[in-house]
């Protein structure tokens, strides 16, 4: 009986402590946190790749650039220096950058006073006389002449410059290049008239309104300014060759090639001109200047006949390179470039042209004043052209 009853309870303990140990098994299940997933397996460390050193693009080269101070909107000086452009710049290796300037003598202070400007154009009247002044500045070539126009209204009564005495003219803006020589011309001639300073556009609508007498400007023609108007309102006034211009002048014409509106057909207009002057700094040898002026050399003197056909302005065919400027030295390279050119075609051109003094009976000491070099120059290319066409 008594085994009987401790199997019972060993049984009956057994069963207690099982389902006590199931229960608990079961709320342990329920209570213990859920098991983290197993890890993956961390990824292989890559070692960061080196740069790629790629070559260096080179820097685009500078063209090497000129610039040239020049004259006033509507002027020939402009033009011409727009023609460089034109011509010579190739827009990678060289470039000409024009500047719109006043001329005349402010050109020339210009040139020396203000950074980046190579070339100037202006009147040979404008060029400092002294030698001090006139060392410091060299010539590239003589380009052509200027003309001086008188414009007045055509139902003004003058006749000629003297008329103008007391009278208001507009003679340019203030020291642009038309002023300088407006003032020297009429200063010579005994005129004095109430100076006006205002630009070429300006004049012709004060003009017009009849505010001024005249308008006054010295401008290679066709002056664009002028080939405008139309002769039921204006025409130009004559100017005489007096013996006080013909050191320094050169006598002229303007006729109705040049200004069909304003000058009738079979008539000229007599007037007198100004040589206009390509100069520069006189850099000194081995100076980045001296090399622009050298380039600029190398590319203009060889395209010279380029820029006397059209469509260049016509007063390129005026241009001789080997013209010289009295008191101012040329430019060495370009002295260097002609003589290498062409070393006897001096000596053919002095042949031709003693052959020519002789055909005309002229003798040396009669060409004593520009006014006469000039005319006979002129005359001697019109009879070498005669000769060159048999």
């Amino acid at each position: 009986m008594a085994g009987v009853l401790a199997v019972a309870i060993t049984a009956s303990l057994v069963v207690t402590i099982a389902s006590v140990d199931s229960a608990s098994a079961q709320t342990l299940l329920r209570t213990a946190p859920e098991a983290a997933p197993a890890a993956a397996p961390a990824a292989p460390r890559l070692r960061p790749r080196p740069p790629v050193r790629r070559p260096a693009e080179a820097a685009p080269s500078r063209p090497t650039t000129v610039s040239i101070v020049s004259g006033p909107i509507d002027t020939t000086d402009l033009a011409v220096a727009c023609d460089l452009s034109a011509v010579l710049d190739d827009g990678d290796q060289f470039r000409i950058l024009p500047f719109v300037g006043k001329g005349g003598g402010q050109n020339v202070r210009d040139l020396r006073a203000l950074p980046g400007i190579d070339l100037g154009i202006a009147t040979t009247t404008a060029l400092p006389r002294e030698r001090a002044e006139a060392d410091k500045l060299v010539y590239i070539a003589k380009l052509f002449n200027e003309e001086l126009h008188i414009l007045v209204r055509a139902d003004a009564p003058f006749a000629g410059v003297a008329d103008l005495a007391d009278k208001p003219v507009a003679v340019g803006d203030a020291q642009s290049g038309t002023r300088l020589v407006v003032r020297d011309v009429f200063a010579r001639l005994g005129v004095t008239p109430v100076e006006v300073a205002v630009g070429p556009a300006d004049a012709v609508e004060k003009l017009r309104s009849g505010e001024i007498a005249a308008a006054v400007l010295v401008s290679g023609k066709p002056a664009a300014a002028l080939s405008r108007l139309v002769g039921r309102e204006f025409r130009l006034l004559p100017v005489p060759f007096a013996k006080p211009l013909q050191a320094d002048f050169l006598p002229a014409s303007l006729t109705a090639a040049d200004y069909p509106d304003l000058i009738a057909p079979g008539t000229a207009v007599e007037t007198v001109a100004v040589g206009t002057v390509l100069f520069a700094n006189a850099w000194p040898k081995g100076s980045e200047g001296h090399r622009r002026l050298e380039q600029f050399v190398e590319r203009l003197f060889p395209r010279l006949a380029e820029l006397q056909k059209p469509p260049r302005h016509p007063k390129w065919r005026e241009t001789s390179l080997s013209a010289t400027v009295p008191g101012l030295a040329r430019f060495a390279p370009a002295e260097a470039w002609l003589r290498r050119q062409a070393p006897a075609a001096s000596e053919l051109s002095r042949e031709r042209f003693d052959a020519f003094l002789a055909s005309r009976r002229v003798a040396l000491d009669e060409t004593t004043t520009p006014a006469d070099r000039e005319r006979l120059f002129r005359e001697f290319l019109r009879w070498n052209e005669t000769r060159e066409r048999r």
